[in-house]
């Protein structure tokens, strides 16, 4: 475990103060923390995936809704910017549902706040944006908790682009039994794929787990089927940027052919998310928006032409896993399994 859990984003100060994020583009090279103070220097952190990871994109829409309305001049013109700030927000990533989520949950404290003097409503809306940040952290403790026993002594767990704190709050989702685990004395080793094209798994997951003392091999992408045939690997635990209400699972492109490579193997694949990555509103994984990328992420990724100038390129940052592929889902409410639209509801609604 860390002995202090990487803080990946937080609010400095009162209303007058800023947010301040790690800059995961400069990782693991240089650790430079990014003071964001507008609403369009957040809108371009989300978009240029200075902040990543679904809960930690929730974090930064919460804060950024607080810098769109801290000027304001009155609950009316409050309400109007709220809206403006919202919609802005909500164009900068599509799939990770959290983003919304959190937006909506702001929006509605307002609303519900709306007769409250305006410096009080401001104050309130900032202790929601913080509540948002301490709420995922406690999540991703539980999840730690209720997903350690998966891993026994000896494992070889195998993960998939980057669920740890970087992704979060702090201590992460798909990372968080590794943690714990790994604080219980609990000997196991990580395969971590690097997660092309942008390498979240190579730049984030590895530097994260190296810092918490925990035995990590790196792999790529395309080695991860010959890995699990050799033995090495026991389990694979993922993220996930939003769940259906079957279980079906959205998470970085690549986690699909790792659950259909696990499932070849007889291996269990687990996705572990908090409730609030959960979109009870959409039937199955065919209904989640999946974004795509530009085509430099592939072509010139991180300033070195690979391709030829002019190829056709097909960028989706995420692809979705079919809840048969899912032997369990790891949230802070407890295991959902086996991986139904009936376990779900029963864990997140009941």
């Amino acid at each position: 475990m860390h002995k202090q859990p990487v803080r990946t984003i937080h609010w400095l100060g009162g209303l007058d103060g800023a947010c301040e994020m790690i800059d995961q583009t400069l990782l693991p090279g240089e650790v430079r923390m990014l003071r964001v103070t507008d609403v369009e220097t957040m809108w371009q952190a989300i978009k240029r995936l200075s902040v990543r990871g679904a809960p930690a994109i929730g974090i930064a829409a919460a804060y950024g809704v607080v810098l769109g309305i801290r000027d304001s001049e009155s609950v009316e013109d409050l309400l109007v910017d709220l809206k403006e700030t919202t919609d802005y927000l909500a164009t900068s990533r599509p799939t990770a549902v959290n983003l919304f989520w959190a937006l909506e949950r702001m929006s509605a404290v307002a609303q519900a706040n709306a007769g409250l003097p305006l410096e009080e409503l401001k104050l309130r809306l900032l202790a929601e944006a913080e509540a948002v940040r301490e709420e995922d952290a406690a999540m991703c403790r539980a999840i730690g908790r209720h997903g350690q026993s998966l891993i026994a002594p000896g494992n070889g767990v195998l993960t998939h682009c980057n669920a740890g704190g970087l992704a979060t709050a702090e201590y992460g989702t798909a990372l968080a039994p590794m943690f714990a685990a790994h604080a219980a004395g609990v000997p196991f080793r990580v395969f971590a794929d690097e997660t092309r094209p942008l390498l979240q798994g190579a730049r984030l997951t590895t530097w994260e787990l190296m810092q918490a003392g925990i035995d990590t091999t790196l792999i790529t992408d395309s080695m991860a089927g010959f890995v699990m045939s050799q033995g090495k690997v026991d389990l694979v635990i993922t993220g996930a940027d939003r769940i259906a209400a079957n279980g079906d699972a959205a998470n970085k492109i690549g986690t699909y052919s790792v659950a259909q490579l696990a499932r070849v193997h007889n291996i269990p694949f687990y996705v572990a998310a908090p409730s609030s990555t959960f979109d009870l509103s959409l039937a199955n994984g065919s209904a989640i928006p999946i974004e795509e990328r530009g085509a430099e992420e592939v072509t010139e990724g991180f300033g070195r032409r690979t391709a030829p100038a002019g190829v056709k390129v097909y960028a989706p940052a995420f692809d979705v896993t079919p809840h048969e592929l899912i032997a369990a889902i790891i949230t802070e409410r407890g295991l959902v399994q086996p991986v139904n639209e009936h376990t779900v509801r029963a864990v997140i609604e009941g």
